[in-house]
């Protein structure tokens, strides 16, 4: 009974084509009944272990290469219906697969991607309003000092330490604004960094995942490796990048802005810390104290 079915689906099948070079069926039609055919018939297919919508969604994604099959089909030795029945198989196993990377890569995204948020946390901005001292003893220190930490110090903090350095309100905001311009550039270039190493780095996990799930040396299995290392390395590569890039003002620039040697700026800040070490508490407006 089971071999009498086969052999009467086979017909069907030869059939259609049969009608479809006569004439007898449009394009569109033959192309409709070569679908209904597929769904009918599921386990002939090896679709069978597919759900209902998987199914619909496997046969729509096929439907482009039934269309092509149609044109393609030439009889060396087979008939139309094994050469339907040996593409819609083999494509079957292609979407099981492609399904399962799919879902190997997206859960491993979520995964990560639910511990990164997690750990997020945004960076606090440096906050004193004790008054700045009314005269500093070196204020060209000084001022190299605020260029270098301007980040963390706001714009009203900006505005009263001005007098004290002996500077007009607008000439310090433009120095600083001309490094918060280099900043935003710099932050720009490593954010955007930071979203390929991330991207990078879930392509590396899909790697390995995909690795473990693959037949052991088989076609896919060799593929996935050598993604997997060539991955590795350029994820490798991207992070040493980023350590390199910073987004704090260099000497170098301090120096530009002030119109000085970068040596003046280096030699003034190492001075500047060391007193800071000895007589003055680290960290916010209190470096500004006298000698």
């Amino acid at each position: 009974m089971q071999t009498a079915s086969i052999v009467e689906e086979a017909e069907g099948l030869n059939n259609l084509l049969e009608n479809y070079l006569k004439g007898s069926l449009g394009r569109k039609e033959m192309e409709g009944k070569l679908f209904m055919f597929i769904k009918k018939h599921p386990r002939r297919f090896s679709i069978g272990k597919f759900n209902d919508d998987t199914r619909d969604d496997f046969i729509s994604w096929l439907y482009p290469r039934l269309s092509r099959a149609i044109d393609h089909y030439s009889d060396q030795g087979s008939c139309f219906d094994a050469y339907i029945t040996a593409m819609v198989r083999l494509s079957a196993k292609e979407y099981y697969f492609r399904k399962k990377d799919h879902r190997i890569i997206e859960k491993t995204w979520w995964d990560e991607k639910a511990q990164e948020m997690m750990v997020m946390e945004e960076e606090l901005e440096y906050l004193n309003d004790d008054p700045p001292p009314k005269k500093v003893s070196n204020p060209r220190q000084v001022l190299m000092l605020i260029l270098k930490s301007y980040y963390y110090l706001s714009d009203a903090q900006l505005e009263r330490l001005a007098p004290a350095l002996g500077l007009e309100r607008e000439e310090l905001f433009r120095m600083v604004d001309e490094l918060r311009i280099v900043r935003l550039q710099r932050e720009e270039a490593i954010n955007g960094l930071k979203e390929r190493i991330h991207c990078q780095f879930y392509r590396c996990l899909s790697f390995e995942k995909r690795l473990k799930a693959a037949s052991y040396h088989s076609a896919h299995w060799y593929r996935m490796e050598r993604c997997l290392n060539t991955g590795r390395k350029r994820l490798a590569s991207m992070r040493r990048r980023l350590n390199r890039m910073r987004i704090e003002a260099s000497n170098r620039q301090v120096a530009g802005i002030m119109g000085i040697k970068k040596g003046t700026v280096d030699s003034n800040l190492f001075e500047v810390r060391k007193n800071n070490e000895s007589s003055c508490e680290p960290g916010g407006l209190n470096m500004l104290c006298p000698n």
